[in-house]
């Protein structure tokens, strides 16, 4: 039920400008003095859109991709105003992309448009981060198990390239609290989600399954006792070189 790579994906939200590349290249430098395996691992920072082009440019780097943080749902190109396709980021030089984030899903994205933006960055060949999750309120009433069933159903296509989709299991009520699931809770979540994504696409392989949510240098170590995660999709912690080098390292304590 366990993947052998280790996922450690960044996601920016809306910070960052040209000057902050010089965090990706300090990320790159402690990286790369670690005395870990560093094949075990892949390394993704999802950084605003504006940003792709240039980061991809200028890192010279064999550990770190970069990836888009959401797109619209058309393909390609069309009459969308302000709006990115999968296709545009791919030639920016996104390799991974998150969708379903909830923050989008707060702000409109049902599990319809959702599943058209998988499909569409799929057909773009960009690795889908697929994020799901429950609130406090469907927590509270036991519909933790009901609620990511149904995400997984309605925004997923078991014609979908399984190989090209990771999971993100981020409870809403964690992101930004400091507060993460009690470990028996997360693990049985966790083991959940694995179980029915290979029900639905009728596959002996285990999806890979990352945890997010306030996710931190000082719980890292607690969280990884989980062996069923895969890695992890890492807010705040991820702007800051030193904090998402130390997620890193303190993992493999």
């Amino acid at each position: 039920m366990t993947n052998k790579i280790k996922y450690f994906i960044g996601n920016w939200k809306m910070f960052g400008d040209f000057r902050s590349f010089k965090i990706i290249s300090k990320i790159h430098h402690l990286y790369s003095s670690l005395s870990i395996h560093k094949n075990n691992n892949k390394i993704v920072l999802c950084v605003p859109s504006t940003l792709i082009s240039f980061f991809t440019n200028k890192l010279k780097s064999k550990f770190i991709k970069i990836g888009a943080q959401d797109c619209h749902h058309h393909e390609k190109f069309g009459p969308f105003t302000g709006k990115v396709s999968a296709t545009m980021l791919k030639s920016a030089g996104a390799k991974y992309i998150i969708l379903g984030h909830s923050e989008n899903r707060f702000n409109g994205d049902t599990n319809f448009q959702i599943k058209e933006k998988i499909k569409s960055s799929l057909n773009a060949n960009l690795n889908v981060i697929f994020c799901i999750g429950e609130t406090h309120k469907q927590k509270k009433n036991n519909k933790t198990f009901t609620t990511i069933k149904k995400q997984i159903y309605n925004s997923i296509d078991k014609k979908f390239n399984f190989n090209k989709i990771l999971i993100a299991y981020e409870p809403v009520w964690s992101i930004g609290s400091g507060k993460i699931p009690k470990l028996l809770e997360l693990s049985q979540t966790i083991k959940f989600i694995k179980k029915e994504f290979k029900k639905l696409f009728k596959t002996k392989k285990y999806p890979i399954v990352l945890y997010g949510g306030s996710v931190n240098d000082k719980n890292i170590n607690e969280i990884s006792s989980i062996k069923e995660i895969d890695g992890f999709l890492i807010g705040g912690a991820s702007q800051t070189s030193k904090k998402f080098i130390d997620i890193i390292k303190n993992y493999y304590k």
